[in-house]
């Protein structure tokens, strides 16, 4: 066994690391180590954050951590970049961003590479995010690439949903998806001593009033800026207003069971693939692809084909 439980669950960094490497590694001990932290899950508060790129969301994270420690918060950083085309590693390079925080013995920080994941959060990231939750972290963040069509896997994974933008995303405002403002529990418009800031925020207020007027929960709109230190403890103040709406609700522990859900069938797509994928199916899936193009048997041909003696 290639982890240490005992030391996982007291909190101890040597093993807490050693599990995230297995993790990224997708080594043949995750699922035993999957089940032996599942007695253990489910007490974290798990926030995502998201945005563009150059929104800021690294250096807001690393103020909100200051204020997670101040009150005696541990956190766990899941940082999740774009895949180098050349090693398969994370290259944004948040370990620069937030090197402060490394010698506090309260603050995990990991890079996890997306390794062409659509929406943006590694398939890995949950299972890091579990090591950390298992660990006794209060709170976990999960920093995502950039907003995209299929973002929807941010929301899947955390409690709360922070979506970052800045002034200069301009027309973007006007144009955001439904599918954003579906995910997003709260909205800070960054870099709010930029020029165009305050058009910004009143424009992405406007959209969330008009959108969500039935909705109990309604996404609050906080202007940030980092460089002047403002807005840090109203949107942090925010951030724990919904966990509280969450948590009265009811709506944790049915994020909890819904994560569960999504987690079973992950592990059913991966048994069902590696055991369809035998020697045999390979074989004839190479010869088929061997003909000449016109002799190629359809896909739908080719599935039952694969499928015959399954």
């Amino acid at each position: 066994m290639k982890f240490d439980i005992d030391g996982i669950l007291n909190g101890k960094r040597l093993a807490i690391s050693r599990a995230l490497s297995l993790v990224e590694r997708n080594d043949a001990d995750l699922i035993e180590l999957t089940d032996a932290l599942h007695g253990h899950l489910g007490n974290a508060y798990r926030i995502g954050v998201t945005g563009p790129p150059g929104a800021g969301k690294s250096s807001l994270v690393d103020r909100l951590i200051e204020v997670w420690r101040a009150a005696g918060k541990t956190v766990g950083v899941i940082s999740v970049d774009p895949t180098s085309p050349f090693t398969g590693g994370a290259i944004l390079g948040d370990r620069v961003r937030m090197t402060r925080h490394y010698k506090d013995t309260g603050v995990f920080i990991r890079s996890m590479a997306t390794r062409g994941s659509l929406g943006g959060l590694s398939g890995k990231a949950q299972d890091a995010a579990d090591v950390y939750d298992a660990a006794g972290v209060d709170i976990i963040v999960f920093e995502t690439v950039g907003v995209g069509q299929v973002e929807l896997d941010v929301a899947q994974a955390a409690d709360t949903t922070l979506v970052v933008i800045v002034p200069e995303s301009g027309d973007e405002i006007q144009a955001m998806k439904a599918g954003l403002m579906e995910i997003a529990d709260i909205f800070a418009v960054n870099k709010a001593d930029h020029a165009g800031a305050e058009k910004a925020f009143r424009e992405l207020r406007g959209i969330v009033e008009l959108r969500m007027r039935a909705a109990d929960w309604k996404p609050p709109v906080i202007k940030t800026s980092v460089v002047k230190e403002e807005g840090i403890a109203e949107l942090e103040a925010t951030i724990q207003k919904h966990y509280t709406y969450l948590k009265e609700s009811g709506t944790l522990k049915q994020n909890f069971r819904h994560r569960l859900r999504l987690k079973v069938r992950d592990l059913i797509l991966e048994r069902l693939q590696s055991q369809f994928w035998t020697p045999q199916r390979r074989e004839i899936m190479e010869a088929a692809m061997q003909k000449p193009v016109d002799e190629i048997p359809s896909p739908v041909q080719l599935v039952a084909l694969l499928f015959k003696d399954y």
